[in-house]
């Protein structure tokens, strides 16, 4: 008995939501009584780091054809190790990965999952788990009772926790099938951090008017070390990329700070932000409906206040 985590490494990195899934997968540990393993795929530079976060041991299945991601193979693969390694509780991160995965997973190992999980589960004989529905407006509590369990962990759920220090990389060898996809080329965003990992997220709609706006947007992001964000309007009129866009049918992020920056609130963006620690709203418009979920808010015109909000940071870091 076992509990596993997929610890993510695109391009070969270890990132953020790495170490989120296998501090969860540490906490899941202690609660059954048993070890934390942590399991790459493919190359990975410093694996041994996940020891830091509560993996007793590390193993990885060093294979070029891993390093490509294929929903298909890296379920055979994951499945296989857990298997191996005696593992009956598997966890990943609830990313765009996380989400092709999980449900395959439950399929081929015959277990029970539950997708999207926000809380460290509790185990009073059953073992159960909790996570956000109804777009975030309520919280539900899942009994797990198969032998076998399978989940994804919302990226910000709880921070990545230092408990050990690192440890040696252990090859396993498993089976790894052929894949029936051919990668022929991966574009990813460099250079900032990704939104479903970002504590800061600087968000504007159509309220900037147009693209050309947009710099007093970015000026703030970066002073704040924040990621920028947008609208679905906004992404589909083509004044920022798609890969910004959060909402119910975006990126669904639960950062520590959002700024609402002329956006009005409709109910298929708070969807995917309403999650937020803190959410900021700026806007002219007193009765825009982001204004009641809103922790602090800003009537008036926002290209007004955001140049004098971004100077105010610039000196309050300056002094601090």
């Amino acid at each position: 008995m076992s509990v596993l985590v997929f610890a993510e490494s695109p391009k070969g990195q270890l990132k953020k939501a790495a170490f989120e899934a296998v501090t969860y997968g540490h906490k899941v540990a202690q609660l059954l009584g048993t070890d934390c393993i942590a399991l790459t795929l493919g190359s990975v530079e410093g694996a041994g780091v996940l020891g830091q976060y509560g993996a007793s041991k590390v193993c990885n299945v060093a294979n070029a054809a891993l390093d490509s991601f294929d929903s298909q193979v890296h379920t055979a693969v994951i499945a296989e190790s857990a298997q191996q390694l005696g593992a009956d509780v598997v966890i990943m991160s609830h990313s765009s990965t996380g989400k092709s995965l999980v449900g395959r997973l439950a399929a081929r190992m015959n277990a029970g999952s539950v997708a999207g999980v926000n809380a460290i589960p509790t185990n009073d004989g059953v073992f159960k788990v909790t996570k956000g529905v109804f777009s975030g407006k309520a919280i539900a509590e899942y009994q797990i009772t198969s032998p076998v369990k399978v989940l994804s962990l919302m990226g910000n759920a709880l921070p990545p926790q230092v408990v050990g220090a690192d440890v040696s990389v252990e090859t396993i060898e498993v089976a790894v099938p052929a894949g029936r996809i051919t990668v022929k080329e991966v574009k990813t965003q460099d250079g900032i951090v990704p939104l479903p990992e970002a504590e800061l997220v600087v968000s504007a709609g159509r309220g900037m008017k147009g693209p050309e706006n947009w710099g007093i947007i970015e000026e703030l992001a970066t002073t704040l070390g924040a990621t920028t964000a947008c609208s679905r309007p906004v992404a589909d009129a083509d004044w920022r990329p798609h890969h910004e866009h959060v909402g119910q049918t975006g990126v669904a992020i639960r950062p520590n700070l959002y700024f609402a920056i002329g956006i009005s609130g409709a109910i298929q963006h708070l969807a995917g932000v309403n999650n937020s620690k803190v959410i900021v709203v700026i806007n002219k418009d007193p009765e825009a409906p982001f204004f009641k979920a809103a922790d602090y808010g800003i009537c008036a015109d926002l290209f007004d206040v955001v140049p004098k909000l971004t100077e105010s940071i610039k000196k309050f870091k300056a002094a601090n």
